[in-house]
């Protein structure tokens, strides 16, 4: 009988290939791709993706300071100011100050910041729907599930979305 081939624990599959591989190479092809995509196309017209992925996290958890939005980003505070300054000077953002410490401000999504979100939601969404064109409900239920835990996965790893006394 022969041997079973060399594996790294138990993860080969039936079809001879560690899953964990094809994993890590399909993420680094994922990668170009979305680059390619956003590089051809003409999904960010109003708002980049750094601005798109900023106004989506306010949108969703609500007005925020720099520390509390750099942790949700998973970016450095000052790499997320630059960020707010620039939608704050397209008039997607407002800042307020935040209570007692003067040196902390609150940002704010403006009316202009959701409708440019929306604008370039709508895109991507059409975009997204057309390349996936065939796949069947259950196909693209199984993708969205296993897509967002990846995701998950990653956030739990390396953001910290609860900083220490960083109520927002």
């Amino acid at each position: 009988m022969a041997e079973p081939p060399a594996t790294r624990g138990d993860r080969v599959s039936r079809d001879g290939c560690d899953p964990l591989d094809v994993i890590e190479f399909q993420t680094a092809v994922l990668v170009r791709n979305l680059e390619m995509l956003c590089r051809r196309g003409d999904l960010y017209q109003e708002v980049d993706r750094a601005g798109y992925l900023l106004l989506r996290t306010l949108i969703a958890r609500g007005p925020s300071d720099i520390t509390c939005l750099a942790a949700a980003l998973g970016l450095d505070p000052s790499t997320t100011g630059r960020q707010v300054l620039a939608a704050q000077r397209a008039g997607y953002v407002t800042r307020a100050p935040g209570g007692a410490d003067r040196r902390r401000s609150i940002v704010h999504v403006t009316g202009p910041g959701v409708d440019a979100v929306d604008a370039v939601h709508a895109r991507r969404r059409t975009c997204t729907e057309a390349m996936l064109t065939g796949w069947s409900e259950q196909d693209l239920r199984v993708l969205s599930d296993v897509i967002t835990r990846y995701n998950q996965a990653i956030a739990d790893e390396f953001l910290d979305t609860d900083p220490p006394g960083g109520a927002s």
